[in-house]
């Protein structure tokens, strides 16, 4: 597993040189927790719902280790049109562990960015149910960062135009996000809302990191934690398949 090492060892030190990219990545989620926190928290606290802030902490979390995630993928295609991608697959190492090493990278890095977001949410007044369930928030955060990395090394291994990249997985995200209960309880949602959340894999990891942070749950922990991990081995298999298969 050497090889897997090495390139989850070339993505960090890929991300810690690149410090706008750290910086720039929080501009959406700090702008989400303020205005939406503070901005519709008088409206939650008089129906009833309480702190909006300790409601939607998670959520933003969530967030900012599915974007930071999902768009390791368009690594893949920076590789490929600057000739690193062809060298790494020549290089005696399987594709599997390529894979792995891409994915484990993006889910890492994932995890450091949603760990900024977490401490951000305390300055605003954030406050977690229980630390001891900390260790679990971030299991979570790492399995939704594994799920949604091999997700986006998947759909880069099948396009070439890296503009291109980010509208196609801005298409496909975005929806899940807003159907995933991120910035809204799922309870009393219409039918039709309901039943497509329920199939939304990032619903299971909102709700579970919700849970481990607030003590607050929709599906119940042991459901989403199941699903998080069929989910993310599903998405890893695929993206391993589509990796197998790419043409430099």
């Amino acid at each position: 597993m050497r090889g897997a090492y090495v390139l989850w060892r070339r993505q960090l030190i890929r991300y810690v040189r690149s410090r706008w990219r750290m910086i720039g990545t929080l501009g959406q989620p700090i702008l989400f927790l303020v205005a939406l926190g503070f901005g519709f928290g008088p409206i939650y606290a008089k129906a009833g719902g309480g702190d909006f802030i300790q409601f939607l902490a998670p959520g933003i979390i969530a967030m900012t280790v599915l974007f930071t995630a999902v768009f390791s993928g368009m690594e893949t295609i920076w590789d490929r049109q600057i000739g690193f991608l062809k060298e790494t697959l020549v290089a005696p190492v399987s594709r599997f562990e390529i894979m792995l090493g891409k994915t484990l990278g993006g889910a890492t890095i994932s995890i450091v960015q949603g760990a900024i977001v977490f401490l951000v949410t305390l300055v605003v007044g954030y406050r977690p149910e229980s630390w001891i369930m900390l260790p679990l928030a971030f299991l979570f955060m790492f399995l939704i960062g594994m799920m949604f990395t091999a997700f986006g090394v998947a759909i880069a291994c099948n396009m070439e135009d890296m503009q291109a990249f980010p509208i196609i997985l801005n298409f496909m995200i975005m929806p899940l996000f807003f159907l995933s209960g991120a910035l809204y309880p799922l309870e009393g949602l219409p039918k039709t809302l309901t039943i497509i959340s329920s199939f939304n894999p990032l619903s299971y990891g909102v709700d579970g990191l919700r849970q481990t942070l607030t003590g607050i749950s929709y599906f119940g922990f042991g459901l989403d934690f199941v699903v998080v991990v069929f989910v993310s081995l599903v998405f890893f298999i695929l993206g391993s398949y589509m990796f197998s298969r790419v043409q430099v």
